[in-house]
């Protein structure tokens, strides 16, 4: 894992040198710097670190470099080093947004802790920026958002044979969008001016779905009073949706076989047949070429739709874009509900990376509406999956080589971050759920280092 940047500045140079090899050994990557000027000129808004300066140097001092850090970036951490005169100026500065302050002298272990929760809360505001940055150049295409490899050729494809008049049949699992992509194989052609028809063959019943499909004239049955156009013919010059094909009828497959090979509809109760300028996109959520999985579905239909096959890879096989689309799902469900678009909690971040999304797109469109919602009681479920229960024996092994009164205070402080992060910092929850009086929860805090604000 790459070192996390610090920017690292005093003008003592034997201190600066001290503490760049103290950062070093803690695992960050210390950027030392003499004065708040050259400092200041190396940061922009995309820093992905965070700062940590004296108080006290000649010319800009350590406040009125972090003044000019709010002014850049309000969120770049600041971590204001003091003298014990300097106390007061130091929780002055953390009211205006400083992150934090340590005094002199520190130990490693008191800077890595407080540099780790800032560095994480600063990986937090970026992240949240690109996902809302993603939301806003984001279209309507929501379940082709992404840069996995897969996404990318599937884009690729589509924008290749969207204008053709090739049929396709498109694979993919419950809830991967295999409508969007039917859509924009419309939109993107010459046929985007005509209409789009979409007929999902698992819902209508087998006794409509003939009239459904190849409509018929008046009189052709009881009850037949007028002329019906079906959805073939309805869809000519544009593109017939056919999802879930794999649950139409046999009988009507036989029909439906003709007419992608003659181009030709027969309506009920007519002797006429009728050309038509005709595209079809079929959807299936099997794997058709498999005869096991066929079952009862004809094989010369099955090679007949399959001129071009496009495959959409389930949300488990491109975990990378699961950032992104939530992105687009929150802006799109905050814009629905009126509601401010929510920002992504360790928690929630943590659900995104360790679930495996077995209901897809879908399944993250609904997540994002409930996130937006506040209603999320299942997002603290997800911590426990993202690392490996640990048993006596694995705690005496981390332990190795510390007294136990170390051992102690490093179970407690997870405790006790663990326990705040459950009820996301709220204060009279996580008293209740330790046992413990207010007072010595603060004093903990303070002695462990850990910042209630972070798990808010």
């Amino acid at each position: 894992m790459t070192p996390l940047p610090v920017v690292l500045v005093d003008d003592d140079a034997d201190l600066r040198r001290a503490t760049a090899q103290m950062l070093e050994l803690e695992g960050f990557s210390p950027r030392p710097f003499a004065d708040a000027p050259a400092a200041l000129a190396s940061l922009d808004e995309s820093f992905p670190g965070c700062v940590v300066t004296d108080i006290r140097m000649p010319g800009m001092d350590g406040l009125e470099l972090f003044s000019r850090l709010r002014a850049l970036d309000p969120e770049i951490p600041v971590i204001l080093v003091t003298g014990h005169g300097d106390v007061d100026l130091a929780v002055s500065a953390m009211k205006d947004g400083a992150y934090d302050f340590i005094a002199k002298p520190f130990s490693g272990e008191r800077i890595a802790g407080t540099l780790r929760r800032a560095l994480e809360t600063r990986r937090l505001v970026l992240e949240n920026r690109a996902l809302r940055a993603m939301a806003a150049r984001s279209g309507d295409d929501g379940p082709l958002i992404g840069e996995a490899p897969a996404i990318r050729r599937l884009r690729e494809a589509l924008r290749q044979i969207a204008d053709t008049d090739v049929d396709v049949l498109v694979e993919g699992e419950t809830g991967t969008g295999k409508e969007v992509v039917a859509d924009l194989l419309h939109r993107w052609s010459r046929r985007r001016d005509r209409p789009f028809v979409a007929l999902n063959c698992g819902a209508l019943p087998e006794t409509v779905i003939d009239a459904e499909l190849f409509g018929f004239e008046a009189g052709a049955f009881t009850g037949a009073q007028k002329r019906r156009v079906g959805r073939i013919e309805h869809s000519g010059g544009g593109t017939l949706f056919l999802d879930e094909i794999e649950s139409m009828p046999p009988a009507l497959q036989v029909k439906l076989l003709r007419v992608l090979e003659t181009r030709q509809v027969d309506p009920l109760g007519t002797n006429a047949p009728r050309r038509i300028d005709l595209r079809v996109v079929a959807a299936v959520k099997i794997d058709l070429s498999d005869p096991a999985a066929r079952g009862d579905f004809r094989e010369d239909l099955y090679y007949r739709l399959n001129v071009v096959t496009l495959r959409i890879p389930p949300l488990r096989e491109r975990r990378e874009d699961v950032p992104l689309l939530f992105g687009h799902f929150l802006r799109r469900a905050a814009e629905r509900f009126g509601r401010p678009v929510p920002a992504l909690s360790p928690a929630l971040s943590r659900h995104l990376a360790a679930h495996d999304w077995p209901g897809n797109v879908r399944e993250l469109v609904h997540f994002a509406e409930r996130t937006v919602l506040g209603l999320d009681p299942d997002i603290g479920l997800a911590a426990p999956a993202t690392r490996p229960a640990q048993g006596p024996d694995d705690l005496l092994s981390a332990d190795e080589g510390l007294s136990l009164p170390e051992r102690l205070d490093r179970h407690e402080a997870a405790l006790i971050r663990s326990t705040l992060e459950r009820h996301r910092g709220d204060v009279r929850r996580s008293l209740e759920a330790l046992g413990i009086a207010r007072k010595t929860f603060y004093d903990k805090l303070q002695r462990h280092g850990i910042s209630r604000r972070d798990f808010e």
